[in-house]
């Protein structure tokens, strides 16, 4: 993937197998226009075909105000009911394309997280927030609903009662609430948020990454399922893992007491 392709967001490497996606719209609070939502697209869509230069991705925002104040109220003001909807069939595409996405996403939130942005962090297999983060799911106040998955991302992420609450109200909470009900998972203080989360990062890219995506896969799929269904599931994925390389690395440096060496194969 070539790193300087994008004009909305900031990609680097800042380990190994760790690929750092940063929001890069600072002087719009880090908001969607319809460039940032296109490249998201493109950028998740390549991960999922080409994993094998990455193995985990760290999203945040550029700056401490905000991570992603949502769509571009600006660039939406006056907008034809068709431009809209031409907007949005790009948003519905760049949420399918990060849900979609096989590797693991931690999103680290850097500072207010509203509409989209509240989106961005419950599609994300788990968030870390600075204690100045705040969020929202303002939609309602607009005229409009959260369409870039929050009706389904939130209630699985928090419960249906506490989602209804934040959605119908529009309301903002705090880092230490999103804590509190599960959307993130830890609150630190500014400085040391994406220390943290690419240290978090670097510990799951250090193992075997075949294993990493499977056991993803059968945790989003099977809370769709039944347990009966889900187990199967469960089952079906283990089975994959059975005949790698890096599964006979992992008990291999198990017995010989060092560090693995995984290959994704």
């Amino acid at each position: 993937m070539n790193l300087e392709n994008y004009n909305t967001l900031e990609l680097k490497h800042p380990d190994t197998w760790v690929l750092q996606v940063r929001l890069n719209r600072p002087f719009a609070s880090n908001a969607f226009n319809t460039e940032m939502a296109e490249e998201l697209t493109e950028c998740f869509e390549h991960l999922a075909t080409l994993p094998e230069h990455t193995r985990v991705v760290v999203l945040t925002g550029k700056g401490t105000r905000a991570f992603c104040a949502g769509g571009d109220l600006k660039e939406r003001h006056n907008m034809s009911d068709e431009a809209w909807f031409a907007q949005h069939r790009q948003y519905e595409r760049m949420v399918r394309a990060i849900l979609g996405c096989p590797l693991p996403i931690i999103a680290a939130v850097n500072g207010a997280a509203f509409g989209g942005g509240c989106e961005l962090v419950a599609a994300a297999d788990f968030a870390y927030a600075a204690d100045s983060a705040t969020f929202a799911q303002t939609e309602t106040r607009l005229g409009i609903m959260p369409g870039a998955g929050g009706t389904q991302c939130l209630p699985r992420a928090i419960g249906t009662r506490r989602a209804q609450e934040l959605i119908l109200s529009g309301r903002r909470f705090t880092a230490d609430e999103a804590e509190k009900w599960g959307l993130v998972s830890a609150v630190f203080p500014h400085s040391e948020l994406l220390p943290n989360a690419l240290k978090m990062a670097s510990t799951i890219a250090a193992n075997a990454p075949i294993a990493v995506r499977q056991a993803k896969l059968a945790v989003n799929r099977g809370m769709d399922m039944s347990l009966a269904n889900g187990l199967g599931l469960e089952i079906e994925a283990y089975n994959r893992l059975v005949p790698t390389q890096d599964r006979r690395e992992g008990i291999a440096s198990f017995n010989e007491r060092r560090e693995p060496k995984f290959e994704g194969r």
